[in-house]
């Protein structure tokens, strides 16, 4: 591949990882493996955009005189506005499926349906919940502390989806989300992702040095629970679908924002 074919790759790559992650609504003309693969590349970056926001919104609502528990809501509100609850429906859906007890081809049956079981709701709401009393946290200890870990929450939790795009993770279906993105991120993107997230957790700096790199510490936490959750997932069904996908950036984003916060109290 020619260097002006890499630059087209990227830049519809970059289109389509704004078009799978956000509401906001962009012109896909090219969708193929090279550009799946550079979307998941950017998938980081568009997260840590919506994380901005999410702090944003959060910090606001405190500065305003809300309870930290309100911004809170207000910036996870904010988020799955923005994110059309996708990776939260992906999350309530895992759960079932995993929770239903029944063999490969049952889970994923049960993934597929529109409503959510019992599993699902708790997922949802410990999840919810754990976001909510964080940012609360977060938005008490600075505005810079909340958008800073917002960021890295952002970030951290789509870089679990890119590493879960690398070769040898295998596809739950032969078909899906899953399927057409599993495998299309090389190692040396996969490495240039984990680079980039490095440098996104700087936007901690504001609240000082000290809790920049703990942000980067809870993104490697984040990305171990995210490991963990992957693993179970390839053992029960098989591989990655896209409800998979969206499970791991909320369980890998939850955690760096609930290390996060729990650092605070230390720094």
């Amino acid at each position: 591949m020619t260097a002006s074919a890499r630059v087209a790759a990227a830049r519809a790559g970059a289109r389509m990882a704004v078009g799978t992650f956000t509401a906001v609504p962009v012109r896909v003309e090219r969708v193929d493996r090279s550009t799946a693969g550079w979307a998941m590349f950017w998938a980081p970056v568009v997260g840590a955009a919506v994380g901005a926001g999410t702090g944003a919104v959060a910090a606001a609502g405190a500065w305003l005189g809300l309870s930290g528990a309100l911004a809170g809501v207000l910036g996870v509100g904010a988020a799955a506005l923005v994110t059309r609850g996708l990776h939260l429906d992906g999350l309530a859906d895992l759960a079932d499926g995993l929770g239903s007890g029944r063999p490969a081809e049952g889970a994923l049956e049960v993934m597929r349906r529109s409503d959510i079981g019992p599993f699902g709701v708790v997922a949802l709401a410990l999840v919810l919940l754990a976001q909510v009393l964080a940012l609360a946290q977060l938005a008490a200890a600075s505005p810079w502390a909340v958008v800073g870990a917002a960021v890295a929450a952002g970030a951290g939790g789509r870089l679990a989806v890119t590493l879960a795009c690398t070769a040898r993770v295998p596809s739950a279906r032969p078909e899906g989300l899953g399927a057409f993105v599993a495998g299309t991120v090389r190692a040396p993107l996969a490495a240039a992702a984990c680079a980039v997230v490095g440098l996104l957790c700087l936007a901690g700096l504001p609240h000082g040095a000290g809790f920049a790199v703990l942000c980067a510490g809870a993104v490697v936490l984040g990305l171990a629970v995210a490991g963990l959750l992957l693993r179970r997932a390839v053992r029960r069904l098989g591989g990655i679908t896209g409800d998979v996908l969206g499970a791991l950036a909320e369980s890998a984003g939850t955690s760096v924002l609930v290390v996060a916060a729990a650092g605070t109290a230390w720094l």
